[in-house]
């Protein structure tokens, strides 16, 4: 867990839950959760209708290949990117992998945000899927 968090950022843990979630539930504690989609429902919202998509990876993977019509509204600066992001509508989020975007739907839910989806797997699993246009892909290292 502590390698996740140093992975976006988080580099001061100082403890873990013992007994888990499971101890907190127990203990009464509030909890929450995080509405997620599976890339074969997307698909099928997108062919339904426009949706917003708010893609959360820096920019420089963004530049390299996104969906067309996603936003870049990048984890690593939260507080600049979460004013791209109306409260009243639903956006549907993703990074690469799905460890980004749980953080920033997790920090957004906190500040009052609701309507926010994580797309499960990330941008690996839009792309491995095929069912989305993609933009044309561009080395990143030709944008330096």
């Amino acid at each position: 867990m502590i390698t996740r968090l140093a992975r976006v950022g988080y580099d001061y843990s100082i403890g873990y839950l013992k007994g888990g979630f499971e101890a907190w539930k127990k203990a009464g504690f509030e909890t929450d959760q995080i509405a997620c989609i599976a890339t074969n429902a997307l698909a099928q919202k997108m062919k339904n209708g426009k949706i917003n998509l708010l893609d959360v990876r820096k920019n420089s993977k963004y530049q390299s290949e996104h969906l067309p019509g996603a936003e870049n509204v990048p984890l690593d600066s939260l507080n600049e990117s979460m004013r791209k992001v109306d409260k009243d509508e639903t956006y549907y989020v993703h990074c690469a992998g799905g460890y980004q975007s749980v953080i920033f739907i997790s920090i957004l839910k906190a500040r009052g945000y609701s309507n926010l989806v994580n797309i499960k797997s990330g941008f690996r699993a839009l792309k491995e899927s095929g069912m989305f246009k993609l933009t044309e892909y561009v080395r990143p290292t030709t944008m330096l």
